[in-house]
């Protein structure tokens, strides 16, 4: 019986590469996006092309009402969810802090750190023991600009990344004893659209000489620390916070 993935934002990105990599790994991936239904359409149409089984489900992590039809969604096509990889999140324009509205702080929490603790939520009903589960594994991405401080350009950012280390870490212990497995990665600068978004496309190749490795990360490679930690190799890891950043 295929294992199931949920993999939020997983329409582009991180996300779609983690998508692809688990439907390799004979995963059955759930795939959400928020609103470019005809990206999150391709990743499907490239793992079903490639004999996987996938869907695509619009859910706004902003909206508690979508992430729980998300979840219900999930059960409802493809079964028990073993894995969550709470992926969605957004980055806004470079700016200080006192250049910051409330709005902007406030949906940067409500998407990045809200969000996830809601999937969480719904990922530890279905996975945990306590409630009849089998266990499972829930994978926070996190960044590298959680312990860095994203200062000058997004401090609201790495905010919301800062508390999802501190989430990761204790929620790990509260449901270690109930199968459930908690870990998170931090990505370095990685070539991906999310820097245009923010206004920032060259990032990646601005940021090269700044990484002793001497350049960005690739989706890819960011995709496997997730399986690896989603793996039963993983199996004695939670609360864990696996950098991969190229040594930054």
């Amino acid at each position: 019986m295929s294992r199931t993935m949920l993999i939020t934002g997983g329409s582009r990105g991180i996300g779609a590469a983690t998508a692809t990599l688990a439907a390799e790994r004979g995963y059955q991936v759930a795939i959400n996006y928020r609103s470019d239904s005809e990206a999150a359409e391709r990743v499907v149409s490239e793992i079903e092309q490639a004999g996987g089984r996938a869907i695509a489900v619009q859910a706004d992590m902003a909206v508690e009402a979508d992430i729980v039809r998300l979840f219900d969604t999930v059960d409802r096509e493809l079964g028990r969810l073993d894995v969550l990889v709470n992926n969605a999140g957004i980055i806004d324009q470079v700016a200080r802090v006192d250049e910051m509205s409330f709005e902007r702080v406030d949906r940067m929490m409500r998407v990045n750190v809200t969000g996830p603790f809601m999937c969480a939520r719904e990922a530890v009903k279905r996975m945990s023991t306590k409630h009849g589960g089998q266990g499972g594994s829930i994978i926070n991405i996190s960044s590298a600009a959680s312990h860095r401080g994203g200062s000058g350009e997004y401090v609201d950012y790495a905010a919301s990344k800062g508390a999802i280390d501190t989430f990761t870490e204790g929620l790990a212990k509260e449901v270690a004893a109930e199968g459930i497995r908690v870990n998170a990665i931090r990505p370095g600068v990685v070539r991906t659209d999310i820097h245009a978004s923010g206004g920032n496309p060259d990032k990646p190749d601005n940021s090269s000489k700044g990484i002793p490795m001497g350049r960005a990360g690739e989706a890819r490679e960011i995709a496997g620390g997730i399986l690896w930690l989603a793996s039963d190799e993983a199996s004695f890891t939670t609360g864990a916070r696996l950098d991969i950043d190229g040594g930054v």
